[in-house]
């Protein structure tokens, strides 16, 4: 599982992001917040990335906050939380701490502040699990599984070796978790202050991602479900080699279709505040079909994993990107092979190579 959220890059679609509507264009600085709906604050924390940002979020909750998402376990992003609780937080009290899904950036500090202030951790429970067993592999050796996953997607030897060096990785941007938490469930509606929010789940880029949506004033909290600017990675990785997360994320983006009006106010986790969520929604979905497109025809030539790459992504592909390409790549030539589109063989060196059936698009 990489511990990145994106790749740094809009997918080949042009004009992905047109159609929207930036009624917040200037981000906060470190230690600021700037008011973006009744009751809920923007908060902006640092990231070592190229992707170097992640928006959090305060909604006020009585006479405390609730918190949504963390930041990374950094000292950068510690320093920026102190500067804003004794700031614009106004030294009130957090409530309670609640993480859209289990990538580090979001859960990195979710431990430290339930800590400080004595207050419970909201997950739903595969992220919250999941989020647990990726922390356990912290300091263990990489399974052979892993080794064996990606030579099959024609990784060279020493980019093998560069997995085995760098296994384990998740847990290092994580403080630990707490040991117990409350699940939060499709449908349900938490009540936050004067607010009623209702909790809205996605597929594919993690396996139970909450939106949180306050359907009064159409104010949702997206997460990394609805960015506005670039396509959330949904990948395969080695341990689920056969999954199909590109087919639950197009479900979830269809069915948020039928969910959320286009005037919605989406509070994404990358980039600014945004409206026009509908318009963003066909965007991701046509990316992802015009990919597929593109992938097919490709394959009209036998193709290991590591070959697609130019069929997917507007832009060159380096080893510190290579993970999550190989398993963006992955999800999409899985899909393939689940519609009856592409067929893989493995070869008697361990690689798998995939081509076109005669049902695919050409």
């Amino acid at each position: 599982m990489a511990d990145g959220v994106v790749l740094p890059d809009e997918r080949q679609s042009p004009g992905g992001n047109r159609g929207l509507t930036y009624p917040f264009p200037t981000p906060p600085g470190v230690g600021e917040a700037v008011t973006v709906a009744p009751g809920v604050l923007w908060l902006r924390l640092p990231l070592p990335m190229s992707l170097n940002h992640i928006n959090v979020y305060a909604l006020e909750d009585g006479e405390g906050w609730t918190l949504v998402d963390t930041g990374l376990n950094t000292p950068a992003s510690i320093a920026a939380w102190e500067a804003a609780l004794a700031g614009p937080l106004g030294g009130r009290p957090v409530r309670r701490v609640i993480c859209t899904h289990m990538h580090p950036d979001h859960i990195g500090l979710a431990g430290w502040l339930c800590e400080r202030f004595a207050v419970p951790l909201l997950m739903t429970r595969l992220e919250y699990v999941m989020a647990r067993m990726l922390i356990a592999d912290t300091g263990q050796p990489a399974p052979e599984d892993g080794a064996t996953f990606y030579r099959a997607a024609g990784w060279n030897a020493d980019q093998i070796a560069g997995y085995r060096k760098h296994f384990g990785g998740f847990g290092k941007g994580v403080r630990p978790l707490p040991t117990a938490f409350t699940r939060m469930v499709e449908g349900e509606v938490l009540t936050i202050g004067d607010g009623a929010w209702r909790v809205v789940i996605g597929e594919g880029h993690s396996p139970e991602h909450a939106c949180l949506w306050r359907e009064a004033d159409d104010v949702l909290l997206g997460g990394d479900q609805i960015l506005p600017r670039i396509s959330s990675i949904v990948a395969v990785w080695p341990t689920e080699p056969a999954a199909d997360p590109l087919g639950d994320w197009l479900a979830s983006l269809q069915r948020m279709k039928t969910v959320f009006p286009e005037t919605t106010l989406v509070l994404p986790s990358h980039g600014e505040p945004f409206t026009g969520v509908q318009t963003r929604l066909d965007a991701l979905i046509r990316g992802h079909e015009t990919g597929l497109t593109r992938l097919s025809r490709t394959l009209a030539t036998p193709c290991r994993a590591v070959d697609v790459f130019s069929a997917l992504f507007a832009r060159s592909i380096d080893d510190s990107l290579l993970g999550m390409a190989t398993g963006e790549s992955l999800a999409h030539l899985n899909y393939l092979v689940r519609h009856g589109r592409a067929q893989v063989a493995r070869d008697a060196d361990g690689v798998d190579w995939w081509t076109t059936t005669s049902s695919s698009e050409t």
